[in-house]
């Protein structure tokens, strides 16, 4: 695959950013893509290893070497192709997956990995560029009926596949635009919404039935849901952690989503503006680590904070892969968002005891205490505060990026679903099917809060699933993902 000794000829090249400066002034998209001819080199630094451990990184299972070989030979065609066969929306994974493939990347031992993700976007992005991605109704219907509720990467990926089948699929959303987590819960500058309705328009005219301000369970009764022959629960986790502390009820404590939320709208209705939660002028802290506290940095900076600071509570990661995840598995290492780049103060080790209020209740600052972890064979960890080091941050406004619990409860409740021990709505991926016949779930509200690749992937396999439900036997794809070496 690729160039032979291409590995040796190349150097790891990625998209160029544009400067600091320039992207904290709007909340466009920054990146400017290669050349092609430097997108083919991209592409040649496959190094036609004897097994290829990108695909055992890969939740999806995409045919990495297949692609890149395509690319390395400019036919590019053939590699939108391949890539389409395992993954429905490379156009989102190629700008919001973390890349488990090129953690498992065989040059990633002696060398920087393949830039898979990268080859993965410009392979997208000049199919739709070229007019090469097609509307591509079935052949024939069976009529056979499919409600999807949620219509992020898990239910969406999964409509596609079952409309594919010949089913009549609708997608009920909650929201005023489909898209779930991908078109609010994600900023602007990672992912610009265009990416999601130029897709929309195409499962439109496959046939796929969409509607918006729809609440199964709230404004639609789920008695209704039982005119459809089988139902897929793909609503996400949506229940966020909290901080049980004093003062977690001062004006300015927020949670991270209803932050990032409440800014995507207003990019887009200017009725919205009046609703978003500035951090203009303000000392913002972000507590949590994760990417969504790297997108609340990005959007403070945006806002023009006075100052921005992110806690987290665990160690920092050691800047080289930590002996404890040796390769191929995912990495305990620091990663360093380009949101981070753009000014944050980072700590670790902190834990927060409380929020401190003033008397019209508004958030005034922060108390801390280092701490550290001590382990114990045989049980979890302890948390152990650092005697004399507390301190207290300047803050007006600090939001809470400490992930998720668990699916809302409403809606599995009054379908008299059975969740497992972590609270998700429970099935196996031997078949995603629920306790109750002819209702199916995929994606976090089935596993917990994960990433966009596993949602994919899990809409796919439940596609699987609910179209062998439906006809006995199943033509759609169908991935073992039981020994990947990604959580």
């Amino acid at each position: 695959m690729g160039e032979l000794g291409g590995f040796k000829k190349y150097e790891r090249k990625q998209e160029i950013n544009a400067a600091v400066t320039d992207r904290v002034k709007n909340y466009d998209e920054f990146t400017s893509p290669l050349s092609i001819a430097e997108q083919q080199k991209q592409g040649s630094r496959c190094m036609d290893c004897g097994i290829p451990f990108c695909h055992s990184g890969c939740p999806l299972g995409n045919l990495i070497p297949d692609f890149n070989d395509m690319v390395h030979q400019g036919e590019w065609k053939k590699a939108l192709e391949i890539l389409h066969s395992t993954n429905n929306f490379p156009e989102f994974t190629g700008r919001l997956c973390p890349a488990p493939c090129e953690k498992a990347c065989v040059l990633g031992i002696i060398d920087e990995p393949v830039a898979i993700e990268n080859i993965e976007k410009y392979i997208i992005e000049k199919g739709f560029q070229e007019g090469w991605i097609k509307v591509k109704k079935p052949e024939k219907r069976t009529g056979k009926t499919v409600a999807i509720i949620g219509s992020g990467p898990a239910g969406l990926a999964a409509a596609q596949q079952l409309n594919r089948a010949g089913h009549s699929v609708t997608v009920f959303e909650r929201d005023d635009r489909i898209g779930g987590l991908l078109r609010y819960g994600i900023p602007n500058f990672k992912l610009e919404k265009k990416i999601i309705d130029r897709r929309l328009v195409i499962l439109e005219a496959e046939g796929i039935t969409f509607k918006t301000n729809v609440n199964v369970g709230v404004n639609y009764d789920v008695a209704k849901l039982k005119q459809f022959d089988a139902v897929l629960l793909a609503g996400g986790a949506t229940m966020a952690r909290s901080i049980p502390i004093p003062g977690n009820d001062a004006k300015g404590v927020v949670q991270a989503m209803d932050f990032l939320t409440r800014q995507t709208k207003a990019l887009f209705n200017k009725k919205e503006e009046k609703n978003v939660i500035s951090a203009e002028g303000k000392d913002v802290i972000v507590i949590g680590g994760g990417d969504t506290g790297s997108d609340c940095v990005g959007t403070s900076n945006r806002h023009g904070a006075k100052s921005v600071t992110n806690f987290e509570i665990m160690p920092k990661p050691p800047m080289v892969r930590s002996e404890s995840t040796p390769w191929p598995f995912w990495p305990l290492q620091l990663k360093t968002s380009t949101s981070h780049e753009e000014g944050c103060d980072r700590n670790w080790l902190v834990n927060t005891k409380e929020f401190i209020k003033n008397e019209k209740g508004e958030l005034t600052a922060l108390r801390t205490v280092e701490v550290s972890w001590k382990t114990i064979p045989g049980q979890r960890p302890q948390l152990i505060e650092k005697e004399g080091s507390e301190k207290v941050w300047p803050c007006d406004l600090a939001l809470l990026a400490l992930g998720f619990t668990g699916p809302e409860k409403t809606l599995p409740e009054q379908l008299g679903l059975k969740l497992d021990m972590r609270g998700n709505v429970n099935a196996s991926t031997s078949d995603y099917a629920t306790n109750v016949s002819g209702i199916f779930t995929a994606g976090d509200m089935r596993r917990g809060q994960s990433l966009i690749v596993w949602a994919i992937s899990e809409g796919r396999q439940a596609a699987h699933h609910i179209d062998a439900f439906l006809m006995g036997s199943s033509r759609l794809p169908l991935k073992d993902n039981n020994d990947l070496l990604s959580a």
